[in-house]
């Protein structure tokens, strides 16, 4: 009787996998990542993936007519396609703009991991008291989290330069969302808190531990980083994989699933200075004004975004284990974070994976 009932179990087993399509047969593929130090990299096809190859050259072709220097798509961390245009190459390097604010707290994240700081604290037990003209009792208001969640409270109508006379008060600390290049000063915490220039800190624990590439450099007093378009793929491939680069959590998981999820009430679309998708509610640069829907509403709602002035993009989707770069010039004009290229493109990159 015992082996007329494990044959039966066994056979039921076998058509209840087979029907409900557990994924024994075929196990899901495990997140590849690129080795350090090399210029391999695995690939897969768009046809392998069931997309639609006769959308691949409408994309090309709409993102060649609108500026673009580089684009690649990855699936799971191989690369799907990895296009250059306007005489760009692959190794050449762009700037990443506002796009690198999320390496910022990337590696801000590290060092309260390691125990140099807390985002919690104030920014003046970090850089000293003075990093601003307000008055002490509101400048000692404004933490580490509220560089990370834009919420200073600082005037964002003054321009790029954060020294302490152009940053002036308009509301307290955590009261009011408004996109402000005061992230910097971030920079200035980690390397004080961890004696270490912010250079050494960067490519010690971020850039070097996935095989980055780029520099960061001095423009209009802010820090820009600049990387080649494979080096911006690697750190949202990262991302993608909740700070995880194959066996080491670079980045906690915790700190990178808040830094990926809405951070203060203000402004829904805004995590720790990660755009993201699917929230009722967003900001934008420049505006205190209120819009409804998603930032990208062509795109997953689930999908998080580095972005930066003139059209430079990280998209990392977790539900299509996506992550998606451009670089290049403004597709219109000069454009701030957002603009109306992000909803066309995602519109043909629909038609591209759907």
């Amino acid at each position: 009787m015992k082996k007329y009932t494990l044959l039966l179990i066994l056979f039921c087993f076998g058509i209840s996998c087979e029907e409900k399509d557990c994924g024994c047969h075929s196990p899901e593929e495990t997140m590849y990542f690129p080795p350090i130090g090399s210029s391999n990299w695995e690939t897969k096809s768009v046809t392998s993936l069931g997309w639609n190859q006769s959308q691949v050259q409408p994309l090309l072709d709409y993102l060649a007519e609108k500026n673009t220097k580089s684009f690649m798509v990855l699936h799971n961390g191989k690369i799907v396609m990895e296009y250059y245009f306007n005489g760009h190459s692959a190794s050449e390097i762009w700037y990443w703009a506002s796009a690198g604010k999320t390496l910022t707290a990337t590696v801000t994240g590290i060092a309260e991991f390691e125990g140099f700081l807390n985002i919690n604290n104030k920014v003046s037990d970090y850089i000293g008291t003075g990093w601003t003209s307000i008055p002490l009792a509101k400048e000692n208001l404004i933490t580490n989290k509220h560089l990370l969640t834009m919420t200073s409270g600082l005037n964002d109508a003054l321009g790029d330069d954060v020294s302490p006379t152009n940053l002036q008060y308009v509301a307290d600390a955590g009261t009011r969302w408004a996109y402000h290049n005061v992230y910097v000063k971030l920079q200035d915490v980690v390397a004080q808190a961890t004696n270490q220039t912010w250079n050494n800190y960067f490519n010690t624990k971020l850039r070097n531990k996935i095989g980055m590439s780029g520099f960061w450099l001095p423009l209009n007093g802010l820090s820009v980083y600049r990387s080649d378009t494979r080096s911006m793929a690697r750190f949202g491939l990262l991302a993608l994989n909740n700070g995880k680069w194959e066996n080491d959590q670079i980045v906690p998981i915790n700190y990178m699933q808040n830094a990926t999820t809405t951070s203060q009430s203000s402004n829904l679309a805004y995590g720790y200075l990660w755009w993201l998708n699917g929230k009722s509610s967003y900001r934008l640069p420049q505006t205190q004004f209120q819009f409804n829907g998603n930032i990208i509403p062509a795109a997953p709602d689930d999908m998080f975004c580095a972005l930066g002035k003139n059209d430079q993009k990280i998209y990392v989707v977790p539900s299509r284990k996506l992550v998606i770069v451009r670089m290049g010039d403004a597709a219109d004009a000069v454009n701030m974070a957002l603009s109306d290229f992000d909803e066309v493109l995602w519109e043909k990159i629909n038609a591209l994976i759907n």
